[in-house]
């Protein structure tokens, strides 16, 4: 037997590990987030300008920690959890600094001269302030989500071509649920996640130009228009990764996404069907900046594609059919499981579009920290609602003794999975969002009554104090960070025997493949370069 068939066989007919134990591992995150936020909240010791020892540290809790969670610690991460929330313990009892970064420090607004007032009244009313408070703003909670994973699934992909990687936490073959099955549903649903930015501009846009003559049909093309400029270079990248896949021989898991797709496609065709989506989910809720439709879009397709399945014989189909019938037959688990990818994107596209507005409580003007402090809760309530209905629907579809009893498939993308990851990422927001109002009340943007002279620069400066540099700087370059992560993944697996390396080399190389993409990201970030592909 060749290296490349002991390689594909070391990725090959998994059947994962317990939902729980997934829950453990990907709960290192958070933890870690909550040292982050005392260290921070408690004695600024991230505080700007970074130095190279809270950058290094930075590193160690959101980076090395959740690479210890899926490698030394796999075994016991309730461990690991304890071994970083005593230190967290520790320093919340120390008495707090007498500077804390956080947005209670605001800067007092510079005040117009007397003689000036009415000729600034004048320009104001002929243009925009620039004062004016951005509709979406950046909110730590979601950046910290984000960040933390495309960490974690920029680790699991090199990670698992190493034996100190347990086979558990690998892509399942067929039936079950594992650490990297729902690193890869997450992706998509973050993606979903940002993508309700445009249809909320469009919303607002509508709303404020009321009785103009602009048509669907023109708004629609303009949407396409925009999904296909994401689109094509996703494509691209498909391309690219297919050509070089195959022309250097490169071990590969068919039954993933099939011969010729992979999942640089699957990302590529979503933007255009969902821009088609978004239409009739303008028109059933044209004026909420709440979510709603879009979930049931997406339960729609999801119900849809499993009755499909279960009815007809497409289930058996992609699960065993014969390669030799065409480049449907030879890809048809990356054709169909679009489907349910489709509807983890619109899952997350719902969540964005009452996460990502700002907060309708009214700050005080010129307010302190206390002033905004209370205006996370309505949020936290819908997160832990959405986290009840999800995982809901998800037991009733998979409980063997009183619920549907069906079984969860990545290579499928049915309908236990749709409902397994909207579940587990909304659950990870609203774990991300406590830490959030707990240790940074005042750094959750508000809608002020009237622009406030710096309110911007204030709400950036509270931003930055309550999100890490490192998972800021992943968040802000994402899919070029993962694109360079299956770089760094290809080059290392053609130049090291991965198999035959023992768990000292092995976390050496981890830790220095992490480590150089957290300088890029970090890199990209300090020379404000944005990535757009």
């Amino acid at each position: 037997m060749t290296y490349k068939q002991l390689k594909e066989d070391f990725v090959s007919g998994l059947s994962g590990g317990e939902v729980s134990e997934i829950n453990y591992v990907t709960a290192i995150g958070p933890v870690a987030i909550v040292l982050w936020s005392v260290l921070q909240s408690r004695q600024s010791f991230f505080a700007a300008p970074s130095r190279p020892l809270s950058l290094v540290v930075d590193f160690l809790l959101n980076v090395v920690c959740p690479l210890l969670a899926i490698t030394l610690y796999a075994d016991s991460p309730l461990l690991l959890a304890g071994c970083v929330l005593g230190p967290a313990a520790l320093v919340y009892a120390l008495p707090a600094a007498r500077s804390p970064p956080l947005a209670s420090r605001r800067k007092k607004p510079k005040l117009s001269p007397p003689q000036k007032k009415e000729n600034n009244k004048k320009k104001d009313d002929d243009a925009p302030s620039s004062t004016q408070l951005p509709l979406l703003p950046p909110k730590p909670f979601l950046t910290t989500y984000r960040g933390s994973m495309l960490v974690l699934t920029c680790l699991a992909i090199l990670a698992v071509d190493f034996r100190l990687f347990p086979r558990r936490f690998a892509k399942v073959e067929t039936w079950g649920t594992s650490l990297m099955d729902v690193g890869v549903g997450s992706f998509v649903f973050s993606a979903g996640l940002v993508a309700a930015r445009p249809v909320l501009k469009e919303r607002a846009e509508a709303e404020a130009n009321r009785g103009t003559t602009a048509t669907a049909t023109t708004t629609l093309l303009r949407r396409l228009l925009q999904s296909m400029r994401h689109a094509l270079p996703l494509l691209l990248l498909g391309v690219v990764r297919l050509v070089s896949v195959k022309g250097l021989d490169y071990n590969e898991h068919v039954t993933e996404y099939g011969v010729h797709w992979n999942f640089f496609f699957t990302l590529g065709f979503l933007p255009p069907f969902v821009a088609l989506a978004q239409q009739p989910l303008l028109r059933l809720a044209p004026r909420r900046s709440g979510g709603g439709a879009a979930a049931l879009l997406a339960l729609l397709i999801a119900v849809a594609y499993q009755v499909a399945l279960e009815s007809t014989g497409l289930k058996a189909y992609v699960l065993t059919a014969p390669r030799a019938g065409g480049w449907f037959a030879m890809n048809r688990e990356g054709v169909c499981s679009f489907w349910g990818y489709l509807a983890i994107f619109l899952a997350g596209q719902d969540t964005g579009m009452y996460v990502l507005p700002r907060a309708q409580g009214r700050a005080k003007p010129g307010g302190g920290g206390g002033s905004r402090k209370n205006n996370q809760y309505p949020l936290l309530l819908t997160l832990a609602a959405w986290t009840a209905v999800w995982s809901a629907l998800y037991v009733v579809h998979t409980n063997p003794v009183w619920g549907a009893g069906l079984d969860v498939s990545r290579r499928l993308a049915n309908l236990p999975y749709v409902l397994w990851i909207a579940a587990f990422n909304t659950a990870q927001l609203l774990a991300m969002s406590v830490i959030d109002a707990v240790f940074f009340p005042s750094a959750s943007p508000s809608a002020a009554p009237l622009p406030e002279p710096a309110a911007a620069d204030a709400e950036r400066e509270a931003y930055e104090a309550a999100t890490s540099p490192v998972l800021r700087a992943f968040n802000r370059n994402g899919l070029a960070v993962f694109l360079a992560a299956n770089l760094l993944t290809g080059l290392v697996n053609l130049t090291v025997p991965t198999l035959d390396v023992g768990p000292a080399a092995t976390m050496a190389i981890l830790v220095g493949y992490a480590a150089v993409l957290t300088a890029a990201a970090v890199a990209l970030d300090r020379w404000d370069v944005s990535i757009k592909l």
